[in-house]
């Protein structure tokens, strides 16, 4: 028989290799550790999230520079989306903050547009501007029933006129 430690050596480091590469994704796609601890902490209100989930990506002009903490129920019926931000971003007082979808039916995220205060954001503090999240459902039955009215208007009296 001939001597084959060269050759398990080299299937072993090859699965060494491959698991590590799934290793690599499977936390890449789950969006673990993009922002370490030392970030800055911010919230903001929302009427609607639809489906965020935390450790969705907060993008400021199309990059990603933090990550959703938590979502939680307000007292004054509201989401409350807490999110860390890299240390280096300093974002004007009067931010926006909005909930996307990343194309037609893809994941949602925040979207953040800076303002033109020449005061900064604190660790701790709330994004006041905010926009809800667009839900295609609502949107779609919002259609469905004005479709089904048949295009009538109603006139002064309350009865209905057709176009």
């Amino acid at each position: 028989m001939r001597n084959t430690t060269t050759r398990d050596f080299m299937v072993g480091l090859f699965v060494l290799i491959g698991l590590g590469a799934i290793a690599y994704l499977s936390l890449t796609v789950g969006g673990i550790g993009h922002v370490g601890s030392g970030g800055v902490h911010l919230f903001a209100k929302f009427d609607e999230v639809a489906d965020l989930r935390p450790r969705a990506p907060v993008q400021l002009a199309g990059v990603t520079i933090g990550q959703v903490k938590s979502i939680n129920l307000d007292p004054d019926y509201r989401a409350r989306v807490d999110f860390e931000v890299e240390p280096s971003i300093e974002l004007p007082v009067d931010t926006s903050a909005s909930v996307v979808t990343a194309g037609l039916l893809g994941d949602r995220y925040i979207a953040l547009q800076p303002g033109a205060e020449e005061e900064y954001l604190k660790d701790g503090e709330e994004i006041a501007y905010t926009q809800s999240a667009l839900v295609l459902e609502k949107m779609i039955g919002k259609f469905l029933v004005n479709v089904e009215d048949g295009g009538s208007k109603k006139d002064e009296k309350g009865g209905s006129k057709e176009k």
